[in-house]
């Protein structure tokens, strides 16, 4: 597969997580930043190397083919930002781009020694989950901070908006993954949140605490 075609199956894959019907191109080049045209075209390929079931007018669905090639270029992606973060000292909010372009390396081998050396993590720094070498996904309870009621206590354990506005707006704050969240109170109003990280009070808008995947129960 090119480049292109790769970024469009994990493109496609990651739309599919968030919709149980099928993807409309629409969304794809939204997604994608480019013309309606372009993707119709790049899907009528897929389709010809069975990676995606297109119907014109009917939206676009992966096969099983898709879905594993897709799992198998998150997988790298998702790899690599642990690497950079664990072993070469990145910041969480560094390593998406630089995974971008290690991503579409070809070498199995490399990647299952690569995760072999990394200890075989479940989740990348963000908190997103790592396919296996077959595929196969761990997932994990959570909810969202903004779902969790007064006096509820939580783990933060990954983050809905990976952008490194994002992050680094956590970072400044002191919140990062593994830490303790309690909720003090919420505003009626606008639904800010009043909390308690670890041991430091802060109040945060309804908008941070939509990005924050918790653990509850601790």
């Amino acid at each position: 597969m090119t480049f292109s075609e790769e970024n469009y199956l994990k493109t496609i894959f990651h739309l599919t997580i968030l919709s149980d019907s099928e993807i409309s191109t629409n969304a794809i080049a939204e997604k994608m930043e480019t013309k309606a045209s372009s993707v119709t075209d790049m899907l009528k390929k897929l389709a010809e190397k069975d990676l995606v079931n297109y119907v014109k007018y009917q939206g676009v669905s992966l096969t099983d083919k898709g879905t594993l090639s897709a799992k198998m270029i998150v997988r790298k992606h998702r790899l690599w930002e642990v690497f950079l973060v664990d072993k070469l000292d990145f910041s969480w909010d560094e390593v998406h781009d630089i995974a971008e372009q290690l991503e579409h390396i070809k070498s199995e081998k490399l990647i299952n020694k690569l995760d072999d050396f990394l200890g075989n993590p479940t989740e990348d720094p963000h908190g997103d989950p790592i396919p296996n070498a077959k595929g196969q996904i761990i997932k994990t309870e959570k909810q969202l901070l903004s779902e969790l009621t007064v006096d509820q206590t939580g783990i933060c354990v990954g983050v809905k908006d990976s952008s490194a506005d994002f992050l680094k707006y956590l970072d400044k704050q002191g919140i990062a993954l593994g830490s303790k969240i309690e909720i003090i109170s919420k505003e009626s109003f606008d639904l800010s949140l009043k909390i308690k990280v670890d041991s430091k009070e802060m109040t945060i808008s309804n908008k941070i605490a939509a990005n924050l995947f918790m653990k509850v129960g601790y």
